[in-house]
């Protein structure tokens, strides 16, 4: 059939038929396609150089006319002529226009969102946290970029940046979060390359071993006292249980016994995935017993009763900033983390004669200090008597610190300025 515009305007598809399909007489493969409900398509059909048959929509009639449609088709045979196959063409740029706009919802914040959830679904929720969080302050300028918009030289010069700011501990885990994250998606196929493989920052950081003398202990323990909840209180308990930073901070009053003399942290929230028993001495009880407890949360250091205490980091300078007044001409304590509460307690412990048995079991470390392989799988013996003397000697020993030889009324006057 010979096709005109009159004629286009003319077909109709047959009573009874779904569709009906007519060919132009003048340009072979041009076709023309009328469905039942009066619709009228153009297309055009050919054969690849393998011999297979193709049909490419062209348009619609009325916005595409029928000269159009013939110099579209024209246009087709012309890249089949020369050996392309304009079927599989068209069919690959759907599948980049999918993929790029895929692409385009997959933000770094997307992607980490979906590393947390999915990929680090078996990891602890502090761990997951904390992943997260170091990318994400890190690279908060990529945030709301395509993922695949961060280079291997915008990871190298922010890490560089960590590195020549005296974090390099930071700057090697944000490096490990990156890495895991990037090599996570590649190989779910959402990107195709990961720009942390390979960099130059060192991975290895040096083992700390810096314990805090007496008079350092006393400092932060005083500038504590004069911080306002969560981080006030949350210090000290730092201090007077030895506990992970992040462990304290999502401390929950379900977890605590009920005459609160012991603090069970489940093995969801502890890092070696085993729960914990925690000793909680009398100055430890004193403190917890005053501090306000949200309405609608079962979080004790919570301000919002949603999520646990953070912002660390602020925090961390303000006690600095507290423990350099209250020093007195005593060492002022520098240089020093939340975690060497942790070491200076199991230390002192070793000093004042306590097994180191009992130092591991406090701190819940999966293997006992020097104890044979064999030992570790036989060694079942909590020491929860041994632990329970422990701590409450360290907990008087940290208050004395302090306050020497009055250290119960340091902890009256904390609790009863903060309530």
């Amino acid at each position: 059939m010979k096709l005109t515009e009159k004629v286009i305007a003319a077909l109709v598809c047959a009573e009874g038929q779904k569709d009906r399909l007519v060919f132009d007489d003048d340009l072979p493969g041009l076709g023309l396609r009328i469905s039942a409900s009066g619709g009228k398509n153009f297309l055009v059909q050919f054969r690849t150089a393998s011999g297979a048959k193709r049909r490419q929509p062209l348009g619609q009639w009325g916005p595409i006319t029928l000269e159009k449609a013939r110099q579209a088709a024209k246009t087709i045979h012309g890249r089949v002529a020369a050996g392309r196959d304009p079927f599989a063409e068209r069919k690959a740029d759907r599948e980049n226009s999918t993929n790029e706009a895929a692409a385009e919802r997959l933000t770094l914040k997307a992607l980490l969102a979906d590393w947390a959830a999915i990929g680090l679904a078996e990891n602890r929720e502090g761990y997951r946290r904390e992943a997260v969080r170091a990318v994400s302050v890190a690279f908060k300028l990529f945030l709301h970029r395509r993922a695949d918009a961060l280079k291997r030289a915008d990871a190298v010069r922010i890490l560089d940046d960590l590195v020549k700011a005296d974090k390099r501990a930071m700057a090697s885990r944000t490096l490990a979060y990156g890495r895991a994250c990037y090599s996570w998606a590649e190989k779910r196929g959402r990107l195709s390359s990961n720009p942390f493989l390979g960099l130059p920052i060192k991975t290895a950081t040096a083992s700390r071993d810096r314990v805090l003398a007496d008079d350092e202990i006393g400092a932060i323990h005083r500038a504590a006292l004069k911080m306002s909840f969560p981080f006030g209180p949350l210090v000290i308990i730092l201090m007077l249980t030895a506990q992970r930073r992040d462990e304290v901070a999502g401390m929950r009053w379900s977890e605590l016994s009920s005459d609160r003399t012991t603090w069970t942290i489940p093995a969801s929230r502890a890092k070696n995935g085993k729960a914990h028993a925690v000793h909680l001495a009398p100055a430890t009880r004193n403190i917890i017993a005053n501090l306000p407890k949200h309405a609608s949360s079962d979080l004790i250091f919570t301000t919002n009763g949603r999520t646990a205490a953070s912002g660390f980091s602020k925090a961390k300078e303000r006690l600095v900033s507290l423990a350099a007044a209250e020093s007195e001409g005593e060492r002022e304590a520098q240089n020093w983390r939340l975690h060497d509460f942790r070491r200076s307690c199991v230390t002192w412990l070793a000093g004042a004669g306590f097994n180191p048995a009992v130092a591991d079991k406090i701190l819940n470390h999966s293997t006992a200090t020097g104890m044979t392989t064999v030992g570790q799988v036989y060694q079942r013996a909590e020491y929860l008597t041994e632990r329970r003397a422990a701590l409450e000697a360290w907990a008087m020993h940290v208050n004395d610190c302090a306050t020497p030889g009055n250290s119960q009324e340091n902890v009256v006057r904390f609790t009863a300025a903060k309530k």
